[in-house]
């Protein structure tokens, strides 16, 4: 048995300066790539993540507090960021557990209304490393994916990013075009799989709401901070090259009441400047093979 390859046989090392640009369509610098991610947290395994430290640090099941907190985000949160998008006219991606379409049907069929782009986000939320079965859980996420909006999922990103050293072949094999997990590039790169190439694109851990809220415990207005300073930069950048801005979020974070504001600022801050798309990951993909030919 062929063992799998490492990152580094799927593509060697790239400096941006030395391949020629990318260009976008007209006067356009930048693509601003929003990202929403749902999820679906079972009751009966260990929470994704804390905003409430477990009692003397033991971690215990069922877990109400974490589990209610997320749960905010799918009855509350989430209906704040569909407002916010429908009025701005953008159709953002959605990293979505397929799980979702089954437990939250109300949401999902909310997104798929309003012409989000469904990326496969595992079945349900969870780190790729513990599925026994990861080529079934892949299939599996398709299918429901595919039964609920009629196509499969162009697009996936792993719960937390999470990938074994199989994963993209594995993706590759279910018909997945684009992975969000290797987040080491401004632009959008192809890497080899034993079932052809597979696109990356360039999704962030930097500009998304929980490594700054839940990880480095940042007040509410700095998802608007660091998002700003990462978006001028890549557009002045992006008069040369064009770039891509790539912000990430969740409804049970950023849709809470005394941060929504802060995401709406966003929006209209890059409102101000010429020359950016707001494309959907499939919209990405399709224009950089465009480009690469």
């Amino acid at each position: 048995m062929t063992s799998p390859m490492l990152p580094r046989d799927r593509c060697g090392y790239s400096a941006i300066v030395d391949r020629p640009p990318l260009t976008l369509p007209g006067e356009a610098r930048v693509i601003f790539w929003t990202i929403v991610n749902l999820e679906v947290w079972d009751i009966r395994h260990p929470m994704a993540r804390h905003v409430l430290p477990p009692p003397q640090g033991q971690n215990l099941l069922p877990d109400v507090p974490q589990w209610s907190w997320h749960e905010y985000g799918m009855r509350v949160g989430v209906w704040r960021f569909f407002e916010l998008f429908k009025r701005l006219g953008i159709h953002p991606t959605l990293a979505i557990n397929a799980r979702v379409c089954e437990d939250y049907v109300r949401v999902a069929e909310e997104a798929r209304t309003e012409g989000w782009e469904f990326m496969g986000h595992a079945y349900e939320q969870g780190p790729i490393h513990k599925v026994e079965d990861q080529a079934g859980m892949i299939k599996r996420s398709v299918d429901v994916i595919q039964k609920f909006t009629g196509k499969p999922p162009v697009g996936w990103l792993g719960p937390g990013l999470t990938e074994t050293l199989e994963t993209p072949d594995l993706l590759a094999t279910a018909g997945i075009k684009y992975i969000g997990d290797w987040v080491y590039d401004d632009e959008p790169t192809t890497i080899r799989t034993a079932h052809g190439p597979l696109v990356t694109l360039p999704y962030t851990v930097e500009t998304n709401d929980i490594p700054m809220m839940l990880v480095q415990h940042h007040e509410s207005d700095y998802l608007f901070k660091r998002t700003v300073d990462q978006f001028e930069r890549l557009h002045a950048e992006g008069e040369r090259r064009a770039k891509i801005v790539a912000l990430a979020i969740h409804p049970y974070i950023s849709g809470q009441p005394h941060r929504i504001k802060y995401l709406e600022q966003i929006y209209a801050h890059v409102a101000k400047f010429d020359g950016v798309l707001h494309w959907n990951g499939e919209q990405i993909l399709d224009w950089y093979q465009q480009q690469s030919k």
